[in-house]
């Protein structure tokens, strides 16, 4: 999640001695004002921009699957091809978090962070607002590019059955697998946040890294699954009820709370004294 040129300049006046270039010394307080600043940015989008921007995310995130699945298609039958063809998970992240598109599961400690400090009914309605239109959007792109993959033929024939099997394991785990492990992946977005905000020039490996982890651990995320559910759903092999039930929603609350009652509470619990203090 890099920094806009308008956000640098706002979080610049609040630093004393030091700056956003010197990013290895940023305390607590900082690295939260930055992410609360990117947060509060993204509360005063409109809700074209923000459809639009979640949409792209939704069909970017789909080369997570797609990575995955091709390195999955041509690496050896070996113990350590599955810790290989994880990587693969990374670029659909990339894309999309370099790319400054909007990802619900980064918004659950960005646009969370404005609200816990300022916790009035404002805010907490434009949190609501962008959480609803920026997921919704998501889970279209997602399904646009699950039909893409699925009838267009733009795919190789021979990378489908990995699609499909990743498609299946990922949304047959049953609802209380799919929401515990939907915890682990939506603490490591939030970190991958929390990190970008004071990395200089390694952003590409902590969301390579992180993301990675995700995939290895076998835990689930909404975006990408979304892909992995809406792929099955065009083929008619998993019902709406199913899907919604057993995935969609387990995993979207599994993320919530790692990414808003776990990492951004703690998040807030490491600096919440000192802006008590400024605030007496």
């Amino acid at each position: 999640m890099a920094l806009s040129k308008g956000a640098r300049d706002q979080i610049r006046d609040m630093m004393d001695e030091q700056t956003i270039e010197d990013r290895t010394k940023m305390t607590s307080r900082l690295v939260y004002l930055v992410v609360r600043k990117e947060g509060e940015e993204e509360l005063e989008r409109t809700n074209r921009s923000l459809f639009w921007a979640g949409a792209a995310a939704g069909v970017l995130i789909s080369f997570s699957v797609l990575g995955e699945a091709v390195l999955r298609t041509y690496l050896p039958d070996a113990r350590w091809a599955y810790l290989v063809e994880n990587f693969g998970y990374s670029f659909g992240f990339m894309l999309v978090i370099l790319g400054r598109m909007q990802l619900f599961t980064e918004n659950t400690i960005t646009t969370v962070l404005p609200l816990m400090i300022d916790p009035i009914w404002s805010v907490f309605r434009s949190v609501l607002r962008l959480w609803g239109l920026v997921l919704f959007a998501n889970v279209l792109g997602a399904f646009v590019a699950a039909f893409f993959m699925a009838h267009t033929g733009g795919v190789p024939e021979e990378v489908l059955p990995a699609i499909h099997s990743l498609s299946e394991h990922a949304t047959g785990m049953g609802a209380w697998t799919s929401f515990i492990r939907g915890i682990p992946a939506g603490i490591l977005v939030a970190a991958i946040v929390w990190m970008l905000a004071q990395a200089d020039g390694g952003e590409v490996a902590i969301i390579a890294f992180f993301t990675w982890l995700i995939a290895a651990g076998d835990f689930t995320h909404v975006v990408a699954g979304s892909v992995e559910m809406a792929f099955l759903m065009v083929l008619g092999e998993l019902g709406p009820g199913q899907g919604i039930f057993e995935f969609f929603l387990p995993v979207l609350a599994g993320n919530v709370v790692g990414g808003t009652l776990i990492f951004a509470a703690m998040a807030w619990g490491q600096v919440a004294d000192e802006f008590r203090s400024e605030e007496r």
